[in-house]
């Protein structure tokens, strides 16, 4: 009896993330209330309380359920001293690009990350979410591309600093701009020659 009340926990939070997504999607994250969420879902307002203090912990649920996978890729970069750094961190985001591409899910995720979120009232604790793992997405890239540019010695064209927040950026422009429309262009591969050609302007090649 513990563990089916267990699994039909499990059950619920997850109807209820992936109901979050459908109504944030529709409505916008600031217009959509717990009670919309609760609809979609097909539970009451209370069940999600027993699983989420608020709107921001399951937007942050949602989020993770996506995101973490690739932050965890990116944070295995440099495990391996036998590893090219290089490849590694191009290896993570490519990988990062797949999911999304491939994935109607986390697409889906990333569309209302990108698209349907007001960095508004109770959603300022979303965007300080937001810039942390930018920060940390940042600060590895800057390592990795150190460690090439070492691995090479190679002087790359730019401060390693500035060029880790040209390569995050080029990322991120790429993701929202092809969320924008799925159909102008493929994820994975425009990504491929476009950051090979980033990283050769700074004079890193693989």
């Amino acid at each position: 009896m513990v563990r089916r009340t267990k699994e039909d926990a499990e059950e619920t939070r997850h109807q209820l993330l992936e109901a979050a997504q459908r109504v944030f999607a529709e409505k916008g994250v600031s217009r959509t209330s717990l009670q919309d969420i609760a609809q979609a879902a097909g539970v009451t307002r209370g069940a999600i309380y027993w699983h989420f203090k608020n709107k921001v912990e399951l937007f942050n649920a949602m989020m993770d359920s996506a995101v973490l996978p690739m932050e965890q890729a990116m944070q295995q970069i440099g495990h391996d001293a036998g590893q090219d750094p290089l490849v590694e961190l191009e290896h993570a985001m490519l990988w990062t690009m797949h999911s999304i591409e491939s994935d109607a899910r986390t697409r889906a995720i990333f569309e209302v990350a990108t698209l349907k979120v007001e960095y508004v009232d109770e959603l300022l604790a979303v965007k300080e979410r937001h810039v942390k793992c930018s920060v940390d997405g940042k600060r590895q890239i800057q390592r990795s591309l150190e460690d090439a540019a070492a691995r090479r010695a190679v002087m790359l064209a730019v401060p390693a600093a500035v060029a880790a927040h040209g390569l995050h950026a080029l990322m991120v422009g790429l993701i929202h701009t092809w969320v924008l429309d799925p159909s102008a262009f493929k994820l994975v591969a425009v990504s491929r020659t476009s950051i090979h050609t980033y990283l050769a302007g700074l004079g890193l090649k693989f």
